[in-house]
């Protein structure tokens, strides 16, 4: 029975996850994602059913568009394996606990990942992130704490302070030349989403790995010091670990101290 549920939420994932590059790409050409049929980005020939088939189609097509035959970038299907892993490893629990509550929970955890993909993708790509993704995730994360009741009011408190206010000092002192605004708000939402502790671990995991990555880069001299490296698919990075394995990290690290 898992088995049958992790290939239904997969696919679905799948399914959501070419939805989300429609997303990202209309946004980005500043187009409505509500309405008119998917277009090759270089030939702009409307696309039919079996070109939007997530994954299947890429490879069946061999990375090129069926139309103009240009290469088709491997954004589309990552992301929608990206989107079909985090949605079986997020979602695939609440599946098995039958009640209105859980439910509900459910249903903003889904709406949680798709930004947790959307922002990833989005400030990856341009450096930002736009309020029209960072706000709905921030107010869906405060639902999701109500429904859930995993977190008391001073440690929900607490993660938010810790989240968005480390971001904002560094923002000020910097007069953001650091980081982005989009940082401050972000932190905002991990808050708000994985209370406390588990902000404590997402946030140094988010910093280890930046500077990690960063580090590599400038030393095979594929950017400089100066150089800007989006921050935020770092930080959703340590989010998702801190999600899933944040006690288990927490509780590893406290018997290392003992």
């Amino acid at each position: 029975m898992t088995m049958i549920f992790s290939l239904f939420i997969f696919i679905f994932g799948l399914i959501v996850g070419s939805f989300l590059n429609c997303i990202v790409y209309r946004i980005e050409q500043e187009e409505s994602f509500l309405g008119g049929r998917s277009k090759c980005p270089k030939c702009q020939h409307s696309l039919g059913w079996k070109d939007l088939i997530p994954v299947f189609s890429f490879l069946f097509l061999k990375g090129k568009c069926h139309y103009c035959r240009e290469k088709i970038s491997w954004q589309y299907p990552l992301v929608e394996l990206l989107t079909a892993f985090l949605f079986v490893l997020i979602l695939l629990p609440e599946i098995f606990i039958y009640n209105p509550q859980s439910i509900f929970v459910f249903l903003c955890l889904l709406f949680i990942s798709c930004f947790l993909v959307l922002i990833f993708v989005y400030d990856l790509k341009n450096s930002l992130i736009p309020d029209r993704f960072i706000y709905p995730a921030i107010i869906i994360s405060l639902i999701y704490q109500l429904f859930s009741g995993g977190q008391t009011f001073l440690n929900l408190l607490l993660a938010i302070l810790i989240g968005s206010g480390l971001f904002f000092f560094i923002f000020l002192i910097s007069r953001g030349k650091w980081i982005g605004f989009g940082d401050v708000t972000l932190g905002l939402f991990m808050g708000l989403f994985l209370g406390f502790p588990n902000i404590i671990v997402a946030l140094f995991l988010g910093v280890f790995l930046g500077a990690i990555i960063g580090l590599g880069l400038m030393f095979y001299k594929k950017k400089k010091l100066s150089s800007e490296i989006p921050f935020g698919p770092f930080l959703i990075t340590g989010t998702v670990i801190s999600f899933l394995f944040g006690k288990q990290i927490i509780n590893w690290y406290l018997n290392f101290l003992i």
